[in-house]
């Protein structure tokens, strides 16, 4: 990391404000460079992190515009290098001439996460930390948002470390105590250990657990609209994401593949699939719609369950009923509330826990359906930042788990502490890849691959 990087930290369209960002030992050279500030000082004596109004100049020394620079010296500094922004108008034009000239100036172009894998090996954050940076960016819901945020607070990575933190002081004593046997130093009892290893599980065991909720919480919740055709699933569609995303008629079978949209009802963000109506006897081409709404159960954990007010119950109302009955999280929605009603709500009540009335084509009920919605899914609970968010967290800590564990029945059933510390290293190991302490070079380089260029 001896050079120094570059890159436009904005999105490439016109906007009111657009953001070079650059970070090296050369920073200061490269903004003088480029930075003439209208004090007429040097990047190097203005104040640290304090906006300075100057002037951008292009390769040539030609001013492009009038801009504010803001210089964070190192260690003080997000990659705990040197570092500076450069906020422009946010002229498409500008920003690239303006890259050019910090190129022409000794920068080089930043990589995907450069800025943000420089933070982490320069010990300004860890991996759970730097991860979650990505999925700040790329939250979708406000709640998204405050697990990243506190996970960039530390809030998961405090509880790994606590972990950690035990099971290496238990290894760090009984290393002490064979490798110095003259030293008085105390011997680890059995009692202590057991309650280590007890503690470490537990802590585990709530992170893996937990994962399934994060992964519903960055991703969303599969949510499938079943019923039989023109009960209304696309016009409930419709409603839900407030635009015309679904073709919507009074011919049955007009939706004959699924369509996925994604909305947020009642801070949950749901991946809502609608589906082909659910009966026998259709064409060739709304035969496969229907295994593919079938399919689609099979992945959901959340089904939207819409039956037509307006008819009695069916066979094939039944049909959908039964698959909707697959799905871990079932909601009914009895539609057309503003036609006279026909359907039994108090028999269907007796049958299922949640069924709401509702009119697709009017809004009524609405409300009520996203309460429910947020008060029987489970990721829409507050997190507190604690989420294993992706698969590489959730193997590393199951491994984890799975090295304390045996770490835990060896000691109980009397092997001794070599033996048993040997799964303690193991589990030691596997959290130092969860929070980044021992990580492979190449694994460091996939996971920062996926950032943004610019952050």
């Amino acid at each position: 990391m001896s050079d120094t990087i570059a890159a436009i930290a904005t999105p490439g369209q016109p906007s009111a404000i657009g953001i070079l960002r650059l970070s090296g030992p050369d920073t200061c050279a490269a903004l003088d460079a480029v930075f003439r500030a209208k004090n007429g000082r040097p990047a190097a004596q203005q104040r640290p992190r304090a906006m300075v109004l100057g002037e951008l100049l292009d390769e040539t020394g030609q001013v492009i515009d009038s801009v504010l620079c803001v210089h964070f010296p190192a260690p003080h500094s997000y990659t705990g290098e040197d570092c500076a922004e450069l906020h422009c108008h946010g002229s498409p034009i500008v920003l690239d001439t303006g890259l050019r000239a910090l190129f022409a100036a000794g920068c080089r172009q930043a990589g995907p996460g450069e800025f943000t894998k420089r933070a982490f090996l320069n010990g300004q954050l860890d991996l759970l930390q730097a991860e979650s940076v990505a999925d700040l960016i790329d939250a979708e819901t406000a709640r998204q948002a405050h697990n990243a945020v506190c996970q960039l607070d530390g809030a998961l990575s405090r509880t790994v470390a606590r972990i950690y933190d035990g099971l290496m002081d238990m290894a760090a004593r009984f290393y002490a105590v064979v490798d110095y046997p003259d030293e008085d130093i105390e011997d680890l009892q059995r009692e202590q250990m057991l309650d280590t290893l007890r503690r470490a599980q537990n802590d585990l065991e709530a992170l893996v657990a937990g994962f399934s909720r994060g992964r519903l919480l960055k991703l969303g919740v599969p949510t499938v609209l079943l019923g039989k055709p023109n009960a209304g699933k696309s016009s409930l569609l419709n409603a839900l994401l407030g635009y015309d995303r679904a073709i919507v008629t009074d011919i049955a079978g007009t939706t004959r593949d699924t369509v996925e949209e994604k909305v947020t009802v009642g801070g949950v963000l749901l991946r809502l699939i609608d589906t082909a109506g659910i009966r026998d006897g259709g064409d060739a081409v709304e035969t496969m719609g229907v295994e593919r709404s079938r399919a689609a159960a099979k992945q959901a954990s959340l089904a939207l369950l819409v039956l037509d007010g307006s008819r009695a119950l069916t066979a094939e109302d039944e049909a959908a009923i039964a698959l909707a009955n697959t799905v871990p999280h079932l909601i009914v929605a009895v539609n057309k509330s503003d036609l006279p009603r026909a359907l039994d709500i108090g028999a269907l009540a007796d049958r299922f826990d949640n069924v709401l009335s509702v009119s697709a084509a009017t809004g009524a009920g609405l409300d009520t359906l996203t309460d429910a919605i947020a008060a029987q899914f489970p990721a829409g609970e507050s997190t507190g930042g604690a989420l294993l968010t992706n698969a590489r967290q959730a193997d590393a800590a199951n491994r984890a788990l799975s090295a304390v564990a045996e770490a835990r029945g060896a000691l109980r059933i009397g092997m001794t502490p070599d033996v048993v510390l040997t799964d303690c290293e193991a589990a030691l190991a596997a959290l130092g890849e969860l929070n980044g302490k021992q990580v492979r070079d190449d694994l460091v380089d996939t996971i920062f691959s996926r950032f943004c260029v610019g952050k």
